[in-house]
């Protein structure tokens, strides 16, 4: 285990066609000659990637709790995409489902794999068939937004972290197309009822007692696996549950793919024996979110709290949890039948005129411009610590307000968002720049029997429910068989139900749109499902714009590395032992150079080696669980810092010679990079 660096706290302000033709003729519908084949392989194809999205290693704000000290230091685990291809044989139809260890996916992230997966593929893949997910981890580095609301704990845009980003989305997209081979999928569905607590119980019990009754323990205890084979090999899975991805408090300042990371990376590694760096196609386990906005991971509703006061040993022991379940159910699931499909529409939410039928009351209301409540800023209490001056609840502004947000709102938008206290109108805002979005991707993804309802925001588990009841009662399928898909494809915050805005806790209080969101977002999808069902075209409206070149950033890039005195950039300043036991711990530490250098995306900062018939041999890397690696500024003038990496050595670690080896990259005071190597001398694991 690493450390105890931190104790876990909630999120506070979020302050974020040639190639189409010669596919479908390539992978779409077989001929006659091939139909009897097609019988026994499955009616689809499919294809699975997983690829590395982990930005700056340092110095960079971290994306989730918005809190201006908590900055990279080095890695604990390497965020990933996974992607999945599945291609519909008889009609050639395709979807992309990616879910990514991030805390969301920004419109910016969309644009940009989009454009790319373009620019490789033409017209085959595009805005409509591709789903883009985060785990909602709120361990990674940020700065990939192109709103400033959630860039600005960062100090604003952070060009290589976003540069991952988009290029590991990408490749585990491009893997899952070149992996795809004729396959089946099979679908289970179980219930977990310890990894997840209410931690807005008032809001939830707000709600009428028909929504209530649906979950009888405050918490959407539902985990949906859809299961993956290529022939009689097992290729993947996707297995949906609600819980915040926050087991890791914002006291850490390692990057961390957090519970359901660890559950992806277990399933992968441990079981089916993945080795990330040999890139080679693999078992590809993903743990996407749905309606989480209000189920927390930490049972005791204290930051970092259950089932043990340890942040990294709760990570692993909720993730474990997921992972238990998803085999489980894995092992239990049905064949699925039916086409792929999908539809996307561009919604102004800001500008919705909601129909009677949507709305408590009966009558019609509309959406409002966007605006941060103040109980947005007083965070979850559950999750986290409130900021002096403000309480969970408040509705009106008190005192301690930051000059630089007292932005006054008018009269008319405060009485549209009522009964928010209205802090800043991000809406009217972002007239001038972008600082939170307006016109938002609704999507809704058919893969076989499941329908997955893309939302960009955080739903509440009620607010989930009712926009599945909808689209089920709309597409005339079990309710079961439809999923809200949260942070997907954009992030815009909360979605409550109007009873649970009424409240004005953390989620009321970050519902953009004022208190008839939900049901917007009810009318929207409905409109959706009914082109998907009656498989019309469906207008898209206008796109957003593309904010890239509207971006700025304060923070300051690497000058120049120096390593320290007597040393050269890979030399050991702290050695090994000459020997360890199982179960203990070993460090080193090494002279190096700035992590932003170079990301070493799909590489790493380190690897543990055990020396085989002569040769040292990687067994392990700056992805796996045991290791860490940190980075520390000894002297800023000088440009010196040193890496700490560390290795839990496991029970079962296989006896023998080992070295700790680190690879970083050094900048020159004219600006050249050069990578180096360093290694320890060996030592036994006894």
């Amino acid at each position: 285990m690493p450390p105890p660096t931190a104790r876990r706290s909630r999120r506070r302000l979020p302050v974020a066609v040639l190639a189409a033709t010669l596919g479908a003729v390539a992978l779409g519908a077989p001929s006659p000659a091939s139909a009897s084949n097609t019988a026994a392989e499955g009616d689809y194809l499919v294809g699975r990637g997983i690829s590395d999205v982990t930005g700056e290693a340092a110095e960079t704000g971290m994306m989730g709790y918005s809190s201006f000290d908590q900055k990279t230091s080095g890695i604990h685990q390497r965020q990933r995409s996974r992607a999945f291809v599945v291609v519909d044989r008889s009609s050639g139809k395709r979807v992309v489902y990616v879910n990514a260890d991030l805390a969301m996916i920004f419109q910016s992230v969309q644009q940009g794999v989009i454009a790319r997966l373009k620019e490789r593929y033409g017209g085959l893949y595009d805005e409509e068939n591709v789903l883009l997910s985060a785990t909602h981890t709120h361990s990674g580095p940020g700065g990939y937004s192109h709103h400033v609301a959630y860039n600005l704990s960062v100090l604003g845009f952070q060009k290589e972290t976003y540069r991952a980003v988009v290029d590991g989305i990408t490749d585990s997209v491009a893997k899952a197309h070149e992996d795809l081979k004729p396959g089946t999928m099979s679908l289970g569905t179980g219930a977990l009822t310890n990894a997840s607590v209410n931690r807005s119980r008032e809001a939830f019990d707000r709600n009428p007692a028909s929504d209530r009754a649906a979950f009888p323990d405050a918490i959407d205890p539902a985990m949906t696996v859809l299961r993956f084979q290529q022939g009689d090999r097992e290729a993947g899975a996707i297995s949906w549950f609600a819980t915040h991805n926050t087991s890791i408090t914002n006291k850490n300042t390692l990057i961390s793919p957090d519970n359901k990371g660890y559950a992806a990376y277990a399933w992968e590694h441990d079981h089916e024996g993945v080795r990330y760096l040999d890139d080679a196609p693999g078992f590809v386990a993903a743990f996407p979110n749905t309606n989480a906005g209000d189920m927390s991971p930490n049972l005791n509703l204290k930051p970092g709290s259950g089932p043990t006061e340890d942040e990294f040993e709760n990570t692993r022991v909720i993730g474990e949890r997921q992972l238990d379940k998803a085999r489980e159910i894995y092992d239990d699931t049905r064949p699925v039948s039916g086409g792929v499909d999908s539809r996307l529409a561009y919604v102004d939410m800001e500008n919705v005129t909601v129909r009677p039928e949507y709305t408590p009351d009966g009558e019609e209301h509309r959406t409002c411009p966007a605006v941060v409540g103040a109980s947005t800023l007083a965070g979850s209490v559950e999750d986290g610590p409130a900021i002096p001056g403000f309480e969970e609840g408040t509705r009106t502004p008190v005192a301690g307000i930051i000059d630089a947000l007292r932005i006054d709102t008018p009269s008319w938008l405060a009485t549209c968002q009522y009964p928010k206290a209205s802090l800043i109108p991000t809406g009217l805002l972002s007239n001038v720049h972008p600082v939170t979005p307006k016109r938002l991707p609704l999507q809704i993804m058919k893969i076989g029997e499941l329908h997955l309802v893309a939302a960009p925001g955080e739903f509440t588990i009620t607010s989930g429910l009712r926009v599945r009841r909808t689209v089920a009662e709309r597409l005339g399928v079990p309710l079961d068989r439809v999923l809200l898909q949260g942070y997907a494809n954009a992030y815009s915050q909360y979605v409550t139900t109007p009873e649970e805005y009424d409240t004005q806790n953390y989620e009321g209080g970050s519902t953009l749109y004022g208190r008839y969101t939900l049901p917007a977002y009810q009318q929207e999808y409905a409109r959706i499902a009914d082109s998907l069902r009656e498989g019309t075209p469906l207008e898209r409206g206008a796109t957003p714009p593309d904010e890239s070149g509207r971006q700025f950033t304060f923070q300051t890039g690497v000058v120049y590395d120096n390593p320290p005195a007597g040393k050269a950039f890979g030399g050991v300043l702290k050695a090994p032992e000459t020997s360890y036991a199982r179960g203990t711990t070993a460090t080193v530490e090494f002279a190096t150079g700035h992590p932003k250098n170079d990301v070493r995306r799909g590489s790493t900062f380190l690897e543990v080696q055990r020396l085989e018939n002569g040769t040292w041999q990687r067994v392990l890397d700056d992805g796996a669980w045991e290791t860490t690696y940190r980075w520390t500024r000894l002297n800023g003038l000088t440009g010196t810092s040193k890496a700490t990496i560390t290795w839990d050595i496991a029970a079962d670690t296989v006896p023998g010679t080992y070295r700790i080896v680190h690879h970083g990259d050094a900048r020159s005071p004219l600006g050249r990079i050069t990578p180096f190597t360093g290694a320890t001398g060996p030592f036994t694991v006894n």
